[in-house]
This record gives C-alpha cells, structure tokens and sequence, in this order.
C-alpha cells in the first residue's frame, strides 16, 4: 500500500527589489496553518506539488534559487495580477497579455 505524501505548503516574501525568499514552510497540521493565514489574509494560493517539495528543501529566510525566478515570477505576477496591482512603470495598455492559467497537482 502506497503512503499518502504529507500536505506541505511553503511562504515566499517578495520586496519588489531582491530575489523572494522563503518565510514559511511546513507538513500537515502546520501546513494547514499556514494555508489558513493566507486565505484569512487573502493571499491568493498556487498549488504546484513539485515546486513545494523543491522549495521546502530550503532554509526559511533563502533567497529562490535562479533557476526558479521565471517560475516564480509567473507566480508573483499572477497574483498581482488577480488583486489588481502592477508593478511601477507598467504601461496596461502595452504591456498586459492574458494570463497563464494555474496549474493544480493533485494531492498525493
């Protein structure tokens, strides 16, 4: 009989100037936790089973590594996108095109 991998979920701040970094992680309970904040908050919540179980092998308060930044900038600009910001200097007309849409990796 297969395991059921624990629930993980994972935090990124992001400054606007230097590289997101981790500021939570966690299985299970505090997982949940962590997923409850964010939607208490209304942080928009991208599940990518993949990218956690990358992500979570990090210490809190690491920098992404490079080869992530497109992945997670994708991310990032989703989410800004869903609440309506932009970043400064961004012209709509110019420079907006449809959004990707989000992936979901079921849970294992």
């Amino acid at each position: 009989m297969k395991q059921k991998a624990p629930r993980q979920a994972i935090a990124l701040s992001y400054d606007g100037s230097s590289a997101p970094s981790l500021t939570a992680k966690g299985d299970d309970e505090l997982a949940e936790a962590i997923l409850a904040i964010a939607r208490e908050y209304e942080v928009p919540i991208y599940e990518n089973a993949e990218l956690v179980r990358l992500l979570a092998r990090m210490e809190l308060g690491d920098a992404i590594p490079e080869p992530l930044y497109r992945s997670i900038a994708e991310i990032i600009a989703f989410a800004w996108y869903l609440k309506g910001k932009c970043p400064p200097g961004f012209d709509e007309e110019r420079d907006v095109t449809p959004p990707l849409p989000l992936l979901s990796a079921p849970q294992e």
